[in-house]
């Protein structure tokens, strides 16, 4: 039977790709020897070669393995901020055959002592500002980019030996988030990646003629793979913001003339908000994509006004590493994960029987596809803890459960309703958090909310709004919100209570950390 989301398929796509056959690392230096002096990166005011760039990945290459000893399989930790010396380390660890294990700048001493240990890395490449977190850790070498160690490294022009990698070798590590439980490493091939790259490339026509706007974390999946790797393998250009700022990112646009912007949600919304980052020339930017999070619809309405470009959401997660659902570009729908990918199988099952749904019920996203994660490192029970078998068209073959909560519609497009456990259950009645949030953004006042469970003495729990009000509207009071949403929703999942707050508390990739918040307000009621 041919999947009912084929008849909005972009027009003139395959469904499916050929398996990679090289390597990350290959597919850089072919770049590299296509377009020698173009620019593969600007960044704070300079600009650095595919040519000068290949020569720095050799040389720190050279360093790590004869000075630093990183054998092939080994793993390096890399933290570091959007930057070129990112971009230099994470190639010189993929030419030596070696593990990047990528993980935020935002962590401290003792989350990275957690990361070293279960990833067994001795070396470490961390920016110099957050040297100070590696004290007394048990790292045999920190390398910390931009010193004068790190210049004498590349001036040595020490010489790797050659790769002897293959596309199903193991090659990065990116960590889970740890919003359901401890974060574990998730193992990934070259194979599993560049599957997403060469998606990414076609399903939103990066060329060489590119320039994205790199405003996503690298160390994050969105930002590595639809920023990073598919702007290199096609030749592109990146223009590199180290920390978010709107007026700042408004401004690489105007002077570099962008093309492509991946992020998160809540970047477009500060940029739309910024009166300032507004006045800037934008009008370069054809392709915007996102997740992390559901677009709010009045917000991607206020682009599509002001801008001319469409939000294309897709939905993935750091086991698939990235996408497996994007909306086609001709054909999105707001508020709308998208479709299942290139040869990605996707269905909406029954959480506890596991029975495939039909279009408009809801229930737990499973997916399977060339992209999926090849383990959890040390964690094999865990792994096989993730994979379940279903009942219906995709019988007989594993799928990953995602967690999340969601429903296809009649056109095969996914929805997400909420985490699995994220529920709010008022006295039996379930309220999806995602579905109250997406509502409230259309209210005028609301810059930024999110909606938790508040214990209620009757009900068990009730609905609580933390929200974020725009400058200009600071005396809007949480009466006005709740009865304004009482004209757009049913009675029970309006909230009951509102907090105001200055900044909604994310995580170093964007996400909005509705878990603390929720933590909090249970906590308050002992």
């Amino acid at each position: 039977m041919t999947p009912r989301h084929f008849a909005f398929w972009p027009p003139g796509l395959p469904h499916t790709l050929p398996p990679p056959q090289a390597t990350l690392h290959a597919m850089f230096e072919a770049s590299a020897g296509r377009f020698p002096d173009k620019p593969l990166l600007h960044f704070q005011g300079s600009t650095l070669t595919y040519r000068d760039a290949l020569a720095r990945v050799e040389a720190l290459a050279g360093h790590l393995q004869q000075v630093c000893g990183v054998r092939p399989g080994d793993r390096v930790l890399v933290d570091l901020q959007n930057s070129d010396h990112f971009v230099v380390a994470l190639y010189a660890i993929l030419r030596i055959d070696a593990v990047v294990v990528p993980v935020s700048p935002a962590n401290l001493a003792g989350e990275l002592a957690h990361y070293i240990a279960d990833s067994d890395a001795r070396v470490a490449i961390a920016g110099q500002e957050v040297a100070a977190h590696f004290a007394g850790l048990a790292l045999e070498h920190l390398l910390l980019a931009g010193s004068e160690a790190w210049k004498a490294a590349l001036a040595a022009g020490r010489v790797p030996v050659p790769s002897r990698a293959h596309p199903n070798n193991l090659c990065l590590m990116p960590y889970t988030s740890g919003s359901t439980g401890h974060p574990k490493g998730c193992m990934h091939t070259h194979a599993t990646i560049l599957h997403n790259v060469q998606g990414a490339m076609l399903w939103k026509h990066i060329t060489a003629q590119t320039v994205a706007l790199a405003t996503a974390p690298f160390f994050h999946v969105t930002g590595l793979v639809h920023s990073l790797l598919s702007t290199v393998q096609a030749g592109g250009t990146m223009a590199i913001q180290q920390r978010w700022d709107p007026v700042g990112a408004a401004q690489i646009v105007e002077r570099y003339r962008c093309t492509h912007w991946d992020n998160v949600p809540t970047m477009t919304i500060d940029l739309l908000s910024n009166a300032e980052a507004m006045k800037h020339d934008v009008s370069s930017l054809k392709w915007m994509f996102g997740g992390g999070a559901a677009m709010p619809e009045a917000i991607a309405q206020k682009l599509r006004d002001l801008c001319g470009v469409d939000y294309i959401e897709g939905y993935g997660m750091t086991e698939t590493i990235s996408q497996t659902h994007m909306n086609p570009p001709q054909r999105p729908k707001k508020q709308c994960l998208g479709v299942p990918a290139f040869d990605t199988e996707s269905f909406i099952v029954d959480p506890e029987t596991f029975k495939v749904l039909a279009p408009g019920e809801s229930g737990e996203i499973v997916v399977r596809g060339p992209q999926m994660l090849t383990g959890y490192w040390k964690k094999e029970k865990a792994y096989r803890e993730s994979w379940v078998a279903i009942e219906g068209p995709g019988e007989g073959k594993p799928f990953f459960r995602t967690g999340d909560l969601g429903r296809m519609d009649e056109d095969g497009y996914y929805f997400i309703s909420d985490r699995l456990k994220r529920m709010i259950n008022a006295a039996g009645l379930k309220v999806w958090p995602a579905e109250v949030e997406a509502a409230m953004y259309q209210h005028p006042a609301i810059k930024e909310c999110c909606i938790i469970a508040s214990p209620d003495e009757r009900k068990g729990e009730t609905v609580k709004a933390v929200v974020v009000l725009k400058a200009e509207a600071a005396a809007t009071t949480g009466a006005e919100i709740i009865e304004w949403m009482r004209t757009k929703m049913a009675a029970y999942k309006v909230p009951r209570k509102v907090d105001f707050i200055d900044a909604l508390p994310r995580t170093p990739s964007g996400k909005i950390q509705w878990r603390s918040l929720q933590d909090k307000e249970f906590g308050k009621a002992g």
